[in-house]
């Protein structure tokens, strides 16, 4: 590991980020005073911006054969997290495309929206590339703060306010009790470096003080990713929050908190496994099963979602459970696989409207088949790949998963994600069979498609993914056990 000890290579290390701060200041002044379509103006240029970044990332790589330290050991980048902020800037413009053509048809778009987004994507930026616990915290808020205001940017609807008050409430508790888990830390490790961390803690056979406080910071990052007992947030915010700002909640933010919870677990706190795997593994069962049967009574398209979201993150975890490379790399390819796959979902939902908004019931999918074919078999095989159903990719990203579980010697663990799997593919499969063979009420609302060819292309694109995913499996899987080992 290389030490940056000049201020101008400090910059260039952390280039993407001060680009995304940069840009995101500029944006915010400069539509603050464009008087015409500065929605439409600042949506542009903010997707413009994140297909520089991902060039930029992209650019990055020959420079880190190893990873490097800058700002004092605030910030680290390497391959990892390199990897990890393309495919987040990625998910942002996918999410950033849903906004604009969302907001434009419901009439509440404001420049404001791609400016929090771009926001919220530097505090990822930051989480993913923390060497320190300030970073850490300060990146999380900064996702944050800004994931609040979006919750609750309809000012029309009655849910959105309830949706982000709720939000920013839970989220002021989660963060409190993420403080005070890294108080502990510091206070019994005297330092919040995670370099000086690792070394206190490899040295350590067992810390009350410490487990405390690793425990109370995890139950803060529990709430980020919406993992089981910390989940009661997502279904009331998914369902409030305007159709395309819940697509980018359960798109992007997750795998940023993911990568950081790996980072955390495999770096400082490696020489705690014995304690924090049972917390994990915890977190993991819980949220399999409660986003398997919590779905099956839902009827709210949004608020399923929510679950199917809540028991993915079960999935993941599993990933971290099993350690070492091989788990590390099987929580990549499942989270890249999922967001895949919810990016398709959304697109699909998306380009429904009912009234001028997107569809919200179950219902509304009925007779889907006969209105619109093209979005009816998107929808089905988007299903399939969530329910795991070969050889879409979401059967390759659970297959990674639990052989890595297997492997690892979590056979439990692997077992109850194939039940909970089981389960969950009966919701999915009830809105295909909606679509396919429910017959439309009379008197109900004509389903409308919108017109916008760079949505549909957003879909076709996912779709095009997850269905020839089968051809190249190995190529994701290899990139993910190459970039993980900086973590280890």
């Amino acid at each position: 590991m290389i030490q940056s000890v000049d201020v101008f290579q400090d910059i260039k290390t952390a280039m993407p980020e001060v680009a995304t701060a940069a840009f995101a200041l500029w944006l915010l002044v400069f539509s603050a005073f464009k008087k015409h379509q500065a929605f439409a103006v600042a949506s542009f240029l903010s997707c413009a911006f994140l297909v520089g970044i991902i060039v930029v990332c992209f650019g990055m790589f020959g420079q880190y054969d190893e990873p490097v330290v800058a700002f004092g050991g605030l910030y680290i980048q390497d391959y990892f997290s390199l990897s990890i902020k393309m495919l987040i800037a990625l998910g942002t413009l996918i999410s950033l495309i849903y906004v604009y053509f969302d907001m434009k048809q419901t009439q509440i778009g404001r420049f404001e929206a791609p400016v929090l987004m771009i926001l919220s994507m530097l505090g990822m930026f930051f989480m993913v590339s923390a060497h320190d616990l300030l970073t850490l915290y300060v990146g999380l808020e900064l996702q944050s703060l800004a994931l609040y205001i979006l919750a609750s940017f309809n000012r029309h609807s009655y849910k959105a306010p309830e949706a982000g008050m709720k939000y920013f409430i839970l989220g002021a508790i989660a963060s409190g009790m993420l403080l005070f888990g890294m108080s502990f830390v510091y206070g019994f490790a005297g330092h919040t470096g995670f370099g000086v961390l690792e070394e206190v803690l490899n040295g350590t056979t067992y810390n009350v003080g410490l487990t405390v406080g690793l425990a109370f910071m995890l139950v803060g990052l529990a709430f980020k990713i919406s993992a089981v007992p910390f989940h009661m947030w997502t279904p009331d915010v998914y369902q409030g929050a305007p159709a395309s700002v819940t697509a980018f909640f359960a798109i992007v933010p997750k795998i940023a908190a993911i990568c950081l919870i790996m980072r955390l677990l495999n770096g400082p706190f490696g020489g705690l496994q014995d304690q924090w795997v049972q917390i994990v593994y915890a977190l993991s069962m819980a949220s399999m099963v409660l986003g398997a049967f919590a779905g099956l009574v839902q009827t709210s398209i949004k608020r399923l979602l929510a679950y199917s979201s809540i028991g993915n993150i079960g999935y993941a975890l599993m990933g971290i459970v099993a350690g070492g490379a091989d788990g590390g790399a099987s929580v990549v390819v499942y989270m890249t696989v999922y967001m895949i796959m919810t990016a398709g979902t959304f697109g699909v939902v998306l380009s429904l409207r009912k009234g001028g908004v997107a569809v919200e019931e179950i219902a509304d999918f009925k007779g889907l088949s006969k209105t619109s074919p093209f979005h009816a078999y998107a929808m089905t095989l988007f299903m399939f790949s969530l329910s795991g159903i070969p050889p879409l990719a979401g059967f390759f990203g659970k297959l990674v998963v639990f052989k890595a579980a297997v492997d690892s010697g979590y056979i439990v663990l692997a077992v109850i994600g194939v039940l909970t799997s089981v389960v969950a593919a009966y919701y999915y499969l009830r809105i295909i069979k909606t679509m396919f063979f429910d017959e439309e009420d009379a008197g109900m609302d004509e389903i409308q498609i919108v017109p916008y060819a760079a949505q549909h292309g957003t879909l076709v694109a996912t779709l095009a993914v997850v269905v020839g995913f089968c051809v190249v499996p190995a190529v994701l899987i290899e990139y993910a056990e190459v970039l993980v080992r900086s973590l280890f």
